[in-house]
């Protein structure tokens, strides 16, 4: 049912583009490189406040010519969720990948489909299970986790990179480039114990006692060193931004390509990543896009997010706008406008690697985030890759610390509702929900984030319209839609290992091989 529909938006694309595009030389047409990181939380680069001094200085210099968006969010506080996000311009339950897999035939148009069949050469380094929902898409230049160094290779980025322009220009194509690096992803790097399948040495080590713990995290001495080997990597994925946009300059192209830089969401440590705080979600986003946005400039009003690329860069580039969209252009913005209905942003959680689901959602603004937690029944326990050492070391302080182990029960089992002034407490440690004196305010965001599951048909709703109800939240949470793969047969795209090397392709290819046969016999026994 699906594929139909897509087939034919993009034959109708090519019948518009080619009357749109004939003439026009790729000199004339604006390129396109995006430049993600792997769990990063905001406050970790310079420009946006990070109070550890030297930690990201090509990222700074990127932000000193771009316009910086100080309210840009993500969606989904884990990799793929949030990445099909940004590529369908839709939200989870939407396009459909609430969690870590890959569909056929997504039944709605994809940007790197219609970049590709608008005449871009298409690549992508890093992170390429993650970076599109139809599991089918083609691209024209790709290189991935193996052949980057385990993704931390500065070096191999740039070389890539280097490759991949000077083929645009002999094709003489406009192009639309995806550069994911793996860094600063679980594992970080440890000077005692990295440094294999090609990861580099960055080019600068924090000690522990350099660090300023978040408030949400206790400062502990395991908890510093391991943040220390976490800004290790956040390092090293500066120094890759700096080779890659190197040889982007090197190449003549830079004064015709926009440039955008974001994380896909917060770091990989408690309360950051795979949940809706302002920690999970909250984004450093960079657009540099030569002759319209001024560089050094600062958007502290809008709430941008990642919804809002995909028609940002069909307007960017003079495509065809699709309908069905849930984000709008950003190109106003970008142009030093303004637009109204930007004084808010929604993120959620349906599932996380594994397991059943644990539905979350979450309103903010300015001034405070209210948080729901569908899955909170005071028995079921939270768990996730982002724990490590830090949480190892909060579970055994806690033992004799109960202002720790309060903060190791929120994160097991958390409550079903939550309410932080996010001005005075961004880490947010002191949740309100219960305050009499916040009851109206918690009401108005609780109407607002309401609105938005209706608008945007969420099916999350009849569990938030239970949420006073223990017995029917339970029951709602139970009947929670499954993973929605219609449309084809999905294929598992799960979270990198935080330590075991990448397989070989024989090797991955036989998992995947066994894997399709185990599937197949359940299902003729199920019959």
């Amino acid at each position: 049912m699906h594929a139909p529909s897509l087939r034919s938006f993009a034959a109708a694309l090519l019948t518009l583009t080619a009357s749109l595009l004939n003439g026009l030389r790729a000199a004339d047409r604006l390129n396109v490189l995006i430049i993600t990181t792997d769990d990063m939380s905001c406050d970790s680069v310079g420009a946006y406040g990070c109070p550890l001094p030297g930690t990201t200085p090509n990222m700074d210099r990127l932000a000193a010519a771009s316009l910086r968006f100080n309210h840009a969010f993500v969606q989904v506080g884990n990799c793929m969720p949030s990445r099909n996000v940004m590529f369908s311009g839709r939200y989870p339950h939407n396009n459909r990948v609430e969690g870590f897999y890959e569909i056929r035939d997504p039944g709605y148009p994809v940007m790197s489909d219609l970049m590709k069949a608008a005449g871009y050469f298409t690549g992508i380094r890093g992170k390429v299970s993650h970076s599109t929902p139809d599991a089918a898409f083609k691209w024209d230049y790709v290189h991935d986790y193996a052949e980057l160094g385990a993704g931390r290779s500065p070096t191999k980025y740039h070389g890539f990179a280097q490759e991949f322009f000077a083929r645009c220009k002999k094709e003489n194509k406009p192009f639309y480039f995806m550069v994911n690096s793996h860094d600063p992803h679980r594992p970080f790097y440890d000077p005692k114990g990295r440094g294999k399948n090609g990861e580099e040495v960055p080019s600068r080590l924090f000690k522990p006692e350099e660090m300023v713990i978040p408030s949400y995290l206790a400062d502990l001495p395991k908890v510093r060193e391991e943040y220390a080997h976490y800004f290790n990597s956040v390092r090293r994925l500066d120094d890759t931004v700096g080779r890659v946009l190197q040889a982007l300059d090197d190449s003549g192209l830079a004064s015709r390509t926009l440039v955008i830089f974001i994380t896909d969401n917060g770091s990989s440590f408690p309360f950051a990543k795979a949940n809706t705080y302002l920690a999970s979600n909250r984004t450093p986003m960079l657009m540099r896009w030569p002759g319209v946005t001024k560089p050094g400039s600062v958007d502290k009003t809008h709430f941008v997010s990642e919804v809002d690329f995909f028609a940002t860069f069909m307007d960017a580039t003079g495509l065809p706008m699709p309908s069905g969209l849930d984000g709008r252009s950003m190109v106003p913005l970008l142009k030093g406008g303004e637009q109204d209905g930007r004084d808010y942003v929604f993120t959620q959680i349906d599932y996380t690697i594994g397991g059943p689901p644990k539905p979350m959602r979450s309103v903010q603004d300015a001034r405070y985030g209210y948080i729901f937690n569908a899955f909170s029944d005071g028995k079921f326990k939270y768990k996730n890759n982002n724990e490590g050492q830090t949480f190892a070391a909060m579970e055994e302080a806690g033992k004799t610390d109960p202002a720790i182990q309060a903060r190791v029960e929120m994160f097991r089992h958390r409550v079903p509702q939550e309410f932080y002034d996010l001005e005075k407490d961004p880490g947010c440690t002191n949740n309100l929900i219960h305050d009499p004196k916040q009851q109206p305010l918690v009401k108005r965001y609780q109407d607002r984030l309401r609105q938005w599951m209706i608008e945007t048909h969420d099916h999350c709703l009849t569990a938030f319209d239970v949420r006073e109800n223990p017995a029917q939240l339970a029951k709602a949470v139970a009947n929670y839609p499954v993973l929605d793969k219609s449309g084809g047969t999905a294929t598992e795209a799960g979270e990198e290992p935080d330590a075991k090397p990448p397989a070989t392709d024989d090797k991955a290819a036989k998992r995947k091989a066994n894997r399709a046969a185990k599937k197949e016999a359940a299902a003729k026994d199920a019959k």
